[in-house]
């Protein structure tokens, strides 16, 4: 796998698109990017000191039925990254983490998917280690702040790589969702109600109860608040 290392860059995603024709499997890692974007474009603050990562993968023989695991691969390996610190998060269904309610990183996935198979993945990850989240007003945290001591981004570097490179199953991604079986706040279109989120389901999808109804939604229907 090639890993490039970059001082500033617009974005990583838009950087690593150079290889989508190459078919080698990539990393990009960023000390701090200018034009960052989040999940549904919005901007994301990419200032000095936090990780700006992104993997380009391709696949051989990958079912789009089973393109859930790219999703849970990176949020995995994003919490053994700050478990390596001594911090513990959860995972916000689909694939942000958290800690202590704030926001620690946010992932997005972009698949290439033809003939029922995915082709390549873009994974971009943006991982708070030692930068100022101050002016987010509470919504995020630190690598830094959580472990009570400082992480340096090169530290939080080293180890995302590390972990993104490691296998892991269903179950590691499961086991850090920790509001299964509680109550949340669904918003689904106009309408938001509160309802008990029984499972996820290995495609993705959430199954949750509301009134004795069970249904399953799918992230791109709704938007989950955890507590409800």
């Amino acid at each position: 796998m090639r890993i490039e290392l970059l001082e500033e860059v617009g974005s990583t995603n838009d950087y690593i698109r150079r290889y989508l024709g190459g078919g080698e499997n990539v990393i990009v890692c960023a000390k701090r990017q200018t034009g960052g974007k989040g999940t549904k474009g919005r901007s994301f603050l990419s200032d000095s000191g936090g990780v700006y990562f992104s993997a380009l993968t391709f696949y051989q023989e990958f079912p789009a039925g089973e393109a859930f695991r790219i999703m849970t691969h990176a949020a995995v390996s994003v919490c053994r990254t700050a478990e390596r610190f001594s911090v513990s998060p959860e995972i916000k269904w689909p694939n942000d983490v958290f800690m202590s309610g704030r926001k620690l990183a946010g992932i997005s996935i972009k698949n290439d998917i033809a003939d029922g198979q995915v082709r390549s993945s873009l994974v971009g990850i943006g991982l708070n280690a030692e930068n100022d989240v101050s002016a987010l007003n509470g919504i995020a945290i630190s690598l830094t702040e959580a472990a009570g001591r400082r992480v340096s981004a090169d530290e939080a570097k080293n180890a995302l790589i590390e972990n993104y490179g490691k296998e892991d199953d269903f179950e590691d991604y499961l086991s850090r969702v920790r509001f299964l079986g509680k109550n949340v706040r669904v918003s689904e279109g106009e309408r938001s109600y509160v309802a008990v989120a029984r499972r996820i389901l290995s495609d993705g999808r959430l199954e949750i109860e509301e009134n004795g109804l069970v249904r399953v939604l799918s992230a791109a229907e709704i938007s989950l608040r955890l507590g409800g």
